[in-house]
């Protein structure tokens, strides 16, 4: 490629490009992912015909999403995984891990180390959702 060319987006091997956190309360959703990771938030509900709300989770690597409407209700703690696990990555997963419970989460699966690679745990969000947090760090034992 020439390098003074913009890149072309590829799909073709399926690379992630959005997310859908669905929410029974998707305000309240809001409020937890807005406080715990800094998210922007913009309101597509307008758009979407439902609650929506588009989410920009920073600069550079990594992809943006939303927040929407559940069609039902949350699934319950420790019940099966209704939908993909998404994994966020974080500069400390320590501080990270108070700020989920201090905004409302709960821990689903404990810290982990990933042998010379990362810290690894999951949460729930305030909608019973399952989301994961690494911390890279290559003396993790």
């Amino acid at each position: 490629m020439n390098e003074n060319a913009t890149e072309e987006a590829s799909f073709g091997r399926g690379r992630p490009v959005h997310f859908e956190i669905h929410a029974a309360n998707p305000t309240r959703a809001v409020e937890f992912y807005t406080t715990v990771f800094g998210w922007k938030v913009e309101d597509w509900s307008d758009f979407a015909g439902m609650p929506y709300f588009g989410v920009l989770t920073g600069e550079g690597m990594g992809i943006n999403g939303a927040i929407m409407q559940r069609m039902g209700e949350n699934p319950a703690v420790g019940g099966t995984v209704a939908g993909a696990i998404i994994t966020m990555g974080v500069e400390s997963y320590d501080d990270i891990a108070e700020r989920i419970l201090a905004a409302g989460g709960s821990e689903a699966l404990p810290k982990q180390a990933l042998p010379g690679m990362a810290w690894q745990g999951y949460f729930h969000d305030t909608e019973n959702n399952i989301f994961g947090i690494h911390q890279p760090d290559p003396e993790a034992k």
